[in-house]
């Protein structure tokens, strides 16, 4: 009891994460799990066979801090030929225990006590808790769930001198909102003015629709300069489980960032990046990605068309959302749990996404599914109570 008394917690309002409480829910009454952002499918042969290949040949031991090079070899060639900027892989990028760590760990490199940072929401769950943690206070751009385009006069009116550094996240998880060149010329403009660090999150960068284009902030020289790129093979490489992503930054960013990964984490599993460096050498291997889930995407939409869910069709991530909001007047929270009980879907609220839980009437369904699951999904939807 002494104990406990003098423990205070330095995440009171934080609980168990939207995604966990819904998979559980799914688990529980064995319901298709279109909640948590996973692929159903596994990744390539290929890929297993290159990591069986490292494994066997004895690369089983800690990996470099920043990572094994011929990995970050890798990714500085990629980045170059999409973007058009040179990061070197021995002072500019590291390998990190999946994108969140690298989040985590790049808020944690610039936000001191007192600091303010800018988040779009609705966002994804671990922005704002490790900004809490270094000190900083979350500054809001609320959007609509389906939101069209940004306004970057409020977003300039929440920039004040505490503000230290403003997130990004494109293409966007939940809305599937993929940023157009003219959103990262105002980003560019407003950080500069205000000189302000850029977080960027970009783990879907592969997986955008309708011949739009993912546009990194590092193809944009005074962006590149300021800011934290951080990526994700999980979602490129349907290997969610290995934890594997990376940070970009310039090397002074970088050696900051470096300070703390290195007592968060140190290296990641060694055989996993030789065998993914290796699969890198064949850009079909992510740039068949877009074609590969917009068929998903078709497919899912055009089967829940008849519903009654006013949708906007997602420009990228592996994420739809749909307003239900001339169905039902339920929290999206409650329906969510009614539909993943009663009718055998698991979906996310996307209320889970805003700070004060705003409910705009809007769930989040997962596509990264066999078009078996997806089919079944959508007729027990269709015949479910509205």
């Amino acid at each position: 009891m002494l104990l406990k008394n003098r423990l205070q917690s330095k995440l009171p309002n934080v609980g168990t994460t939207i995604f966990t409480k819904m998979s559980a829910l799914a688990e529980e009454y064995k319901a298709l799990n279109l909640a948590q952002g996973f692929p159903e499918f596994d990744c390539s042969p290929d890929l297993q066979r290159l990591v069986d290949k490292y494994v066997r040949s004895g690369k089983n031991q800690y990996a470099p801090m920043p990572g094994a090079l011929p990995l970050r070899e890798a990714i500085a060639l990629k980045t170059f030929e999409a973007s058009g900027y040179e990061y070197h892989p021995v002072t500019d990028i590291t390998i990190t225990s999946g994108a969140t760590e690298a989040l985590f760990v790049a808020i944690s490199t610039v936000v001191h006590p007192g600091d303010e940072v800018i988040v779009f929401e609705p966002a994804y769950d671990s922005y704002v808790p490790a900004i809490e943690l270094s000190g900083g206070i979350p500054v809001f751009v609320t959007l609509d769930p389906q939101y069209d385009s940004i306004d970057w006069e409020l977003v300039k009116s929440r920039v004040t001198d505490k503000t230290r550094a403003i997130i990004i996240n494109t293409p966007h998880n939940p809305t599937g909102k993929v940023w157009a060149a003219s959103d990262l010329r105002a980003l560019a403009s407003l950080s500069e003015e205000h000189d302000l660090v850029v977080i960027s999150d970009e783990v879907y960068e592969y997986i955008v629709f309708d011949g739009r284009e993912h546009i990194s902030v590092a193809s944009i020289p005074s962006l590149a300069g300021r800011s934290f790129v951080c990526g994700s093979f999980g979602k490129t490489f349907h290997t969610t489980g290995w934890k594997l992503g990376y940070c970009l930054a310039p090397a002074d960013l970088t050696a900051e960032f470096r300070k703390i990964h290195q007592f968060l984490v140190f290296s990641v599993v060694t055989p996993f990046q030789f065998a993914v460096a290796e699969y890198l050498t064949e850009p079909e291997h992510y740039l068949s990605l877009s074609a590969f889930y917009q068929r998903k995407r078709d497919l899912f939409n055009e089967a829940i068309k008849d519903i009654g869910f006013v949708l906007k069709p997602s420009e990228g991530s592996f994420f739809q959302n749909v307003s239900y909001a001339n169905l039902s007047d339920e929290n999206d929270l409650a329906l969510a749990e009614r539909l993943t009980r009663e009718v055998g879907v698991a979906s996310i609220p996307v209320s889970a996404f805003y700070g004060r839980e705003t409910d705009f009437k809007t769930l989040r369904f997962c596509f990264a599914k066999h078009d078996e699951t997806l089919l079944k999904a959508a007729g027990l939807l269709n015949a479910a109570r509205w």
